[in-house]
């Protein structure tokens, strides 16, 4: 596409969902730089190499004195690069927070009021309510990880008009897999093991697929006027399932799946709760991908990887 609509700088574009966001932005007509350390060799990217609207730094984030000379640069800027989860950020609370939060302090003081400023952030802050979650309800991190989010994210709206998007946990197929992923991980039980051992099977999220997440950016980028200064949750409002109930819907594709309870176990991300969507869905957002199309198609995934290279690809 000759066409350019403008500049992207996507940090940590590599992973999971970056390598899926990068494709769909240029595929729409924007030029796409990807800043990636490449920490897990992956090679999410390399279809994409051939694309003369394509470009890719190899460097890590937290190289701060290089990040903040180029970002003036960029019409957009959306800052994917993060250590991830709970469990990865108390290994070492200094690097999760010089990724998670500072990385995000040095767009923030380095960029102007005419670029646009995306960040993902995530349900996790919400941490465990009874009440139907809104952007409006008060935050209740349970983890470094959720804490450093919800700095980066504070830090943004005093200062300049960004937009963050709450994410829901992500399911589907990705040029780089993950698997530790709630709806990834008890498909990919579901094919290795034939069975699902749930702790504290009634604790209920919300869930959102890769590509609708990808395609909300592009949404962003081109109704920034409108969302400009402001959050919204990103989930599927028909997916707010139990454990229990995710499995089961699991099971529909996978009829000797055994799934059992244990009530003596608990889980260490103590998250519940259940996301309102209505504020993003009142600007004319719609997702594409239910729950069953993430299933069906990480099925397939799984058993293709799984056939072809006949090893654990938990770490992919």
């Amino acid at each position: 596409m000759d066409i350019n609509k403008g500049k992207v700088l996507i940090t940590g574009g590599a992973g999971y969902l970056g390598s899926t966001l990068t494709e769909v932005l240029l595929d729409n007509g924007y030029s796409v730089d990807v800043l990636d350390n490449l920490l897990y060799e992956q090679t999410s990217l390399l279809h994409l190499c051939s694309n003369k609207n394509f470009r890719f730094i190899n460097t890590d984030v937290t190289y701060f004195k290089f990040l903040k000379t180029i970002v003036s640069a960029y019409d957009v800027i959306i800052p994917l690069a993060a250590i991830v989860g709970g469990p990865a950020c108390d290994k070492n609370k200094e690097l999760a927070t010089k990724v998670n939060f500072e990385q995000i302090k040095c767009i923030v003081d380095n960029i102007t009021d005419n670029q646009k400023l995306i960040m993902p952030n995530t349900n996790s802050q919400y941490g465990s309510s009874s009440e139907v979650i809104t952007e409006d309800s008060p935050f209740n991190p349970l983890s470094h990880y959720a804490v450093t989010k919800c700095d980066a994210e504070d830090y943004i709206l005093n200062n300049k008009n960004g937009v963050c998007l709450r994410l829901a946990t992500v399911f589907g197929a990705s040029a780089r897999m993950r698997t530790d992923l709630l709806v990834n991980d008890f498909v990919h039980k579901a094919i290795v093991d034939g069975y699902l051992v749930l702790f504290e099977s009634h604790f209920k999220r919300n869930y959102i697929h890769v590509r609708d997440i990808a395609l909300t950016f592009l949404f962003c980028i081109e109704n920034y006027d409108r969302m400009k200064g402001d959050v919204f949750n990103v989930g599927l409002s028909d997916a707010n399932l139990s454990k229990m109930e995710l499995a089961q819907t699991i099971k529909k594709f996978f009829h000797n799946l055994v799934i059992k309870e244990d009530d003596y176990k608990t889980d260490f991300d103590n998250r519940d709760y259940i996301v309102s969507n209505e504020k993003l869905e009142s600007l004319g957002w719609k997702p594409k991908y239910s729950i069953e199309d993430g299933i069906c198609e990480l099925k397939y995934a799984y058993e293709m990887i799984i056939k072809h290279n006949n090893r654990n690809f938990t770490n992919l």
